[in-house]
């Protein structure tokens, strides 16, 4: 069964960091490319990252550029998002997705002081 679990959220303070984990099960996540993506209240699900399955090239919103870094550990069938500076705009449920898995539960993180 396919299945892609969200970890590593909460609540943290403007200029915090979080590290968001993404754990894929049913399926080799080294032969896919993967994303992180993210909902905040009353807006749409938009792209955050993105991660080949090739040679490892991401790719950043302008909104999180310089801010967060992606990466994947294909031993562990598993992708990070590392998200320094946070600020309350980043404040979201996250999502992985491979294009083509259902949608996990996500995991929630508000930035607030």
């Amino acid at each position: 069964q396919v299945q892609l679990v969200e970890s590593g959220g909460g609540l943290v303070q403007p200029g915090g960091s979080l590290r968001l984990s993404c754990a894929a099960s049913g399926f080799t996540l080294a032969n896919y490319a993967i994303g992180w993506f993210r909902q905040a209240p009353g807006k749409e699900r938009e792209r955050v990252s993105c991660i080949s399955s090739s040679d490892g090239s991401t790719d950043y919103a302008d909104s999180v550029k310089g801010r967060f870094t992606i990466s994947r550990d294909n031993a562990k069938n598993t992708v990070y998002l590392q998200m320094n500076s946070l600020k309350p705009e980043d404040t979201a449920v996250y999502y992985c997705n491979t294009g083509g898995a259902p949608w996990g539960q996500g995991t929630q993180v508000t930035v607030s002081s």
